[in-house]
């Protein structure tokens, strides 16, 4: 990739517009919470990456009308959107199993496979970089991560039985992976509930304070509307136990993460699979934002697909997702799609905090090359959705073959270029908030 050079007040402009498009509204109703959003981002370049999705779609805008792989049907791949380094974690899927998998599905949509794997391969540099590792070194790991990718589509292209693909689990992973799943292992239901929930007069209720919000009658009303809403989007599997939805309790709380800033959220507490007070559920409705990748992609027939913004997130989630959270679904309030899913007691990131070692540092990229290709090959014409009706897994395949050696070095100078492109825009960024230069704040 190319990235024009710009000057820094020019780039400084050109960021802030892309700031007014893909935050505009959200910053104008909740600053206070866009300032914290802000400060977070402003802690390394890797936090400004993640924070900046829009801009990054933006930059790759020129391509969305072809470039190397890409042809009608790998153009038109479900797609994470927002696939960094940190967006691996943990979670507990609908048949009882700790699976680590890609997870946080926001940003999803269908677009072109090479934007996440692009978006993916700049967020090694960014970690190579900021742990000292030469371009070499860095090199390196990226085609660790495009060989893993390769060799994952292949084998799913051709046929692979389960077996010989089969996900990351506490009996298959290994390293950091295992670590990760092995926490999640270590926490409990009950250890969650304690954290957020009190017991009074025999029966659960949401603590006080911890970020909790107290809501009038007519929210409350508001609220359980929606969540009578979303009931109809559960699949008829999840619906065993009627009594597992009785509402005990509900609160607002503010969105505070990188990419929940400014949006409204509640949590229901429910009564779970038993009366047992340490089996309660935690869910949770979040406004669903417009996925930065959609600014980009004009297909009416891909916009018109979904109902709203909320159902999109679930939708994608579900193809992405080999046997997603049971209780993921989708509802409306105040006029805007919601997402619904639990507050998972068994939920852990990828820490890279402690990988450090180049050897562990590639074992856990070419997981994630692995993770990746599955994930893609997951959500095509077998997920029940009619959007992709082909073989994703074939589709890139054959693009792949089509020119195998040129397919590692797209992806390592792209890391490159834009892995320094994301350094000189976070200090850009930097002085641009500290000089009191973004509207609204």
């Amino acid at each position: 990739m190319s990235v024009p050079q710009l000057n820094d007040e020019h780039r400084g402009e050109e960021i802030l517009a892309v700031f007014d498009t893909a935050f505009g509204e959200l910053l104008a109703a909740d600053p206070a919470a866009f300032r914290v959003k802000f400060r977070k981002m402003a802690a390394s370049a890797f936090a400004f990456y993640r924070g900046t999705a829009g801009l990054f779609y933006h930059d790759l805008d020129a391509e969305k009308r072809g470039g190397p792989f890409l042809d009608e049907r790998t153009s038109r791949v479900w797609i994470h959107g927002d696939l960094h380094a940190e967006n691996f974690g943990t979670y507990m899927d609908a048949t009882g199993r700790l699976i680590f998998n890609v997870n946080d599905f926001d940003e999803a949509y269908v677009g072109p496979f090479t934007w996440d794997l692009k978006r993916l391969s700049a967020s090694i540099a960014l970690i190579g970089y900021a742990k000292a590792l030469g371009d070499d070194q860095i090199s390196e790991l990226v085609e660790v991560y495009a060989g893993a990718y390769r060799e994952r589509i292949h084998a799913l292209a051709t046929g692979a039985k389960s077996d010989e693909v089969p996900p990351f689990t506490l009996d298959t992973a290994q390293g950091p992976l295992l670590d990760a799943l092995r926490d999640a292992r270590s926490l409990t239901r009950f250890g969650l509930l304690d954290s957020m929930t009190e017991i009074r007069d025999f029966e659960r209720r949401f603590a006080p304070g911890g970020g909790s919000i107290e809501l009038d009658a007519a929210t409350r009303y508001k609220v359980l509307a929606a969540f009578d809403g979303y009931l109809e989007t559960l699949p008829e599997t999840s619906l065993a136990r009627p009594d597992s939805y009785r509402v005990k309790d509900v609160v607002g709380r503010r969105g505070i993460g990188i990419g929940s800033a400014g949006l409204p959220s509640y949590n229901i507490l429910l009564e779970g699979h038993s009366d047992a007070l340490e089996n309660d559920v935690v869910i949770y409705i979040k406004q669903a934002q417009t996925p930065a990748v959609s600014r980009h992609i004009t297909d009416p027939a891909i916009r018109d697909y979904f109902q709203h913004e909320g159902h999109r997130t679930v939708i994608s989630q579900r193809a992405l997702q080999q046997h997603a959270d049971p209780w993921l679904g989708w509802t409306e309030l105040g006029g805007a799609g919601q997402l619904v899913a639990e507050v998972s007691p068994y939920a852990v990131d990828l820490d890279w905090g402690d990988i450090d070692d180049p050897e562990e540092i590639a074992g856990v990229v070419a997981d994630l090359g692995r993770a990746t290709a599955t994930m893609h090959a997951a959500a095509d014409d077998t997920s029940g959705e009619s959007l992709v009706p082909f073989s994703t897994e074939r589709a890139i395949d054959a693009a792949i073959a089509a020119d195998e050696d040129g397919f590692a070095p797209l992806l390592v100078d792209f890391a490159h270029t834009y892995g320094a492109r994301a350094r000189t825009d976070h200090q850009i960024f930097v002085d641009l908030f500290r000089n009191g230069r973004i509207p609204g704040l």
